[in-house]
């Protein structure tokens, strides 16, 4: 490595000599004595990095960016039902100022044909119409008497079945609530998790040095190229002949437009795209709606033969479905890789595929 770090080996030397000195016998010391300058001894230099210590840091890398990608999944996905459980409340909340005012409203009316029974007298109206001397009038009146207590008998109906229809909406609204809390627990929490992911990764990838860098990202090159050669080689590409529906040629324009753009998670453009964030937006883009996340998309969307696949068509990578990508053809994809990288093409294979998805038709 270069100047300014130390291996852990030449730490533990020092160390060893330090306690050597420390602990022989008859040891004593003094007010140093002036000696001439003379030249500081050089600095140990320290041994570079082995292959095999690359490639474990490589993998090391896979597995917290890996991490860090699960947990984005889980981020946007709590993010997503927390916006929908707001809409939810925001209606609920709406249905309850409807509801009450309704219920004033039949209130107003139950309690108006309260006060225009005070008004006859207190006699109910079959009291009156008994009374009544004219046979015609006594006939019309049965029939407004009848009509009057459906009337009043749907008036209650009514302003019942109202205040349980408030009752189901302030219980729908509480058990939102408490799912909206919830979901902001768990949105925190996986906000928690991929920050600190990232973080680790960042740190042994800064504990390099610039050659040592370089080494590694050949590493992940030779990696990414040995699957690829390795998926092609199955002899999958031969049987790969299916075109872009219209749709799937504007998602495809629309995500290779995306190329250099940086990788950010959690984010869905228009300057930067995790993984996921790419492909459902190059989806709203061609005017078809798709889940946000990785996973949702794998569990939603119609899944379809390798074989069958076209451009457009989402390749859903690793056995927990946290890595999405856009088949644009050729045995090639487009993607938002991770962390410190920005929207690229890659081989199709260049990764273990857990399946192909179709948004649309």
């Amino acid at each position: 490595m270069g100047s300014g770090k130390r291996t852990l080996t030449t730490a533990t030397m020092a160390l060893a000599c330090a306690a050597a000195i420390l602990s022989a016998p008859g040891a004593a010391f003094a007010s140093p004595t002036p000696t001439p300058p003379s030249t500081p001894p050089p600095t140990p230099a320290s041994t570079p990095a082995s292959d095999e210590d690359l490639e474990a840091i490589r993998k090391k890398l896979d597995m917290l960016y890996h991490d860090a990608a699960v947990a984005t999944d889980a981020y946007n996905a709590a993010e997503e039902q927390t916006d929908q459980q707001s809409a939810q409340i925001v209606g609920l909340a709406r249905e309850i100022v409807e509801g009450r005012a309704k219920l004033d409203r039949l209130k107003d009316r139950a309690g108006a044909a309260a006060r225009a029974q005070y008004r006859s007298g207190g006699l109910p109206p079959e009291a009156h119409l008994m009374l009544s001397d004219d046979p015609q009038e006594f006939l019309d009146g049965a029939g407004r008497i009848r009509e009057g207590a459906q009337a009043t008998k749907g008036l209650l109906t009514e302003m019942t079945r109202t205040q349980e229809d408030l009752e189901q909406y302030a219980q729908d609204a509480a058990a939102q609530w408490k799912k909206l809390e919830a979901n902001r627990e768990a949105k925190a929490a996986a906000k928690k998790k991929v920050k600190k992911q990232i973080a680790a990764a960042q740190k042994l990838e800064s504990q390099l040095e610039k050659d040592e860098k370089k080494r590694l990202a050949k590493l992940e090159q030779e990696a990414a190229r040995k699957s690829q050669t390795a998926w092609l080689g199955s002899g999958v590409l031969d049987e790969i002949s299916g075109k872009a529906s219209a749709q799937g040629k504007e998602a495809v324009e629309y995500a290779t437009a995306q190329i250099g753009k940086a990788y950010e998670w959690g984010a869905e453009g228009p300057e930067t795209f995790d993984c996921s964030g790419l492909t459902s937006q190059a989806w709203a883009a061609a005017g078809q709606g798709i889940p946000r996340t990785s996973q949702e998309q794998w569990k939603q969307l119609d899944r379809i033969d390798v074989e069958s696949m076209r451009p457009g068509d989402l390749i859903i990578y690793n056995a927990d479905a946290s890595h999405v990508a856009m088949y644009i053809g050729d045995g090639a994809i487009v993607h938002s890789p991770r962390p410190g990288r920005t929207v690229t093409v890659a081989g199709a294979g260049s990764m273990p595929i857990l399946g192909v998805v179709r948004p649309g038709t």
